[in-house]
């Protein structure tokens, strides 16, 4: 498998006014958004704990709220911890889509079945990206690789995801609304 998103290759839906849904619509496509926005810090802080692990020193209170300094293997260690929990996150949240919000809009709006379809398609695309990360943190921790590819990987990830986010954002969060998609 490709680790690209093909962005040139995204279908687009129709669009309809979203100031026609009523606030109560509104609020149910910016569930999605803030979803997205809280991996979107998350992956924020796996950079910062990477900073951290960098410099040696990992600020427990970003963290590890009992922890105030670790040894570099510790900061591997945790950092490896951190990591392995976000990918699992962002695997759960994309099942969740998978299997309850797209056939629920599917059901309602046959016409989304492209741009559904190619969310889907990202999905896959992010798994693999999440798998080089989780395997890169179990390298650092094991002392098999060095703190660059874990970096280069999560770096690599979070332009993907952000680059999902914005269109899984720009083409279902009017239609989630609009169709009444409660997930």
């Amino acid at each position: 498998m490709t680790i690209d998103l093909d962005e040139a290759r995204r279908p687009r839906g129709t669009k309809h006014d979203p100031e026609a849904l009523t606030p109560a619509q509104r609020q149910l496509g910016r569930h999605l958004v803030d979803v997205h926005d809280g991996y979107r810090q998350e992956m924020r802080q796996v950079r910062d704990a990477l900073d951290q692990v960098a410099a040696g020193a990992l600020d427990a209170a970003a963290l590890r709220s009992m922890i105030n300094r670790l040894t570099m293997r510790q900061n591997y260690w945790t950092l490896g911890a951190f990591c392995a929990t976000f990918c699992r996150l962002v695997t759960v949240h994309h099942t969740i889509e998978d299997e309850a919000m797209f056939p629920a809009i599917l059901k309602r709006d046959d016409s989304l079945e492209p741009v559904i379809e190619k969310l889907k398609e990202e999905h896959e695309v992010i798994a693999a990206l999440l798998t080089r990360l989780d395997e890169a943190c179990v390298e650092l921790v094991a002392g098999d690789t060095g703190l660059d590819r874990v970096r280069a990987e999560a770096e690599r990830l979070s332009a993907v995801l952000l680059s999902h986010f914005a269109y899984e954002e720009e083409e279902l969060v009017e239609p989630i609304g609009r169709l009444d998609v409660r997930i």
